[in-house]
């Protein structure tokens, strides 16, 4: 029997793959990779925004990544060539890094929606970077309604605070909110802007102030605090006795059912100006499903989907205004009110070398250091490795949203 000759095997097996792949259903789907911090509740929430882009999309499938070490692992996978498609960015500060470095990729996508600062800290000339799916109010004061009294929205008063600083790679950020919070309330919002953009010193003036003031209000709560989880420390089983939480009800303990006028619930920390967050996500590669799957995050739909899924999410699009849990409702509707300033996060929007030196003073400190050596150390890493005139900070990192 007289074999095939090679070109004849090479034809034969091409068509052997086609018709598989016709009988199988057609071309493979498209891969999108997203690389994320979430675990838990944010987690679940944000894969039921997955499946939801998927079912409208059945040509891709989005792949999370998650990972506690963000920071970290986003760098070696950028200087490895071994980009995700899409990631969530761990900073403000981060934007600017990626997209000064050319890694970053311009996004065709529309975020006329979303309230400032928040839109604004993704562009950069115009052109959308990164889009703030998950935005977080960071200046509330937490209490449980039913054993403790309503505090004033100021730092006076003799409670005990609940404290905890341990959260992996970055351990001591939950006292870097603190600071910022009480320089923002304490100096107002320029001394505040000037101090995140890396404009004014750490070791002295109302920074340095603010530092101190943090140690008095915590008092005995920093013993111990570095080995304390941040979410924990929180929980009523754990609490010590403490009585009052700073935060975001993101980064809370509490199940849905507990949030709400009558067991835990918030004052804000400050009349007039608040200090905010966000998850940004901007796009690494060229892949044309992390295209879709982006315009999908940012839009109203994707939105009002996340918000009412577990881990009480808040979105920046002024579109998205019902939420199944009122007080989470009412911390959303703090973002569009043009009563109050918002200011995104000090640590967030710094460099992101002087945010992680911030959240290693931070934990020194808790640990029994005296402030003036950190603070002078804080300077010097400011000036080493700060913003410069050629890279300069983002703007506007405050912002009083419009009325409608």
């Amino acid at each position: 029997m007289r074999r095939p000759t090679a070109p004849l095997l090479r034809c034969a097996l091409a068509l052997g793959l086609l018709l598989a792949s016709v009988a199988c259903g057609g071309p493979e789907r498209s891969k999108v990779t997203i690389m994320v911090p979430w675990s838990g509740t944010e987690f679940r929430a944000f894969y039921a925004v997955v499946k939801d882009f998927e079912r409208g999309h059945p040509d891709i499938d989005v792949e999370p990544q998650v990972t506690r070490a963000l920071t970290q692992q986003l760098d070696a996978a950028v200087g490895a060539g071994a980009r995700p498609d899409l990631a969530v960015l761990p900073s403000v500060g981060a934007i600017t890094k990626y997209r000064a470095e050319g890694a970053l990729k311009e996004l065709d996508v529309d975020t006329r929606a979303y309230v400032q600062p928040f839109r604004a800290l993704g562009m950069h000339d115009g052109d959308v970077y990164a889009v703030p799916v998950k935005a977080d109010l960071k200046s509330l004061i937490w209490y449980d309604a039913r054993s403790t009294e309503a505090p004033a929205p100021t730092w006076s008063g003799h409670h005990r605070w609940c404290l905890g600083l341990e959260s992996g790679p970055t351990s001591g950020w939950p006292g870097a909110d603190w600071i910022a919070d009480l320089v923002l309330s304490e100096a107002g919002v320029d001394t505040y802007t000037d101090w995140a953009s890396g404009d004014a010193e750490w070791a002295e003036g109302p920074v340095a102030q603010a530092w101190t003031a943090w140690g008095r209000l915590m008092g005995a709560g920093l013993k111990g605090a570095t080995a304390r989880n941040f979410r924990q420390a929180a929980n009523s089983a754990d609490a010590r006795g403490c009585a009052l939480s700073h935060g975001s009800l993101s980064a809370m303990p509490f199940g849905s059912a507990q949030v709400s006028d009558e067991q835990y619930t918030y004052v804000p920390s400050s009349r007039d100006a608040l200090e905010v967050s966000a998850d940004f996500v901007g796009k690494f590669t060229r892949n044309e499903g992390a295209d879709a799957f982006i315009r999908y995050l940012a839009s109203t739909e994707a939105q009002r989907t996340w918000v009412n899924e577990p881990g009480f999410a808040v979105s920046a699009d002024r579109q998205v205004t019902e939420y199944d849990n009122a007080i989470q409702g009412r911390i959303a509707g703090i973002l569009r009110s043009p009563y109050f300033a918002l200011c995104f996060s000090a640590a967030d929007a710094m460099d992101p070398d002087v945010s992680a030196a911030f959240y290693r003073a931070v934990l020194d400190y808790a640990n029994g250091r005296e402030p003036g050596p950190l603070l002078a150390a804080l300077d010097k890493v400011q000036r080493q490795l700060g913003y410069s005139s050629a890279e300069p900070a983002p703007t506007p990192l405050c912002s009083t949203p419009k009325p409608r």
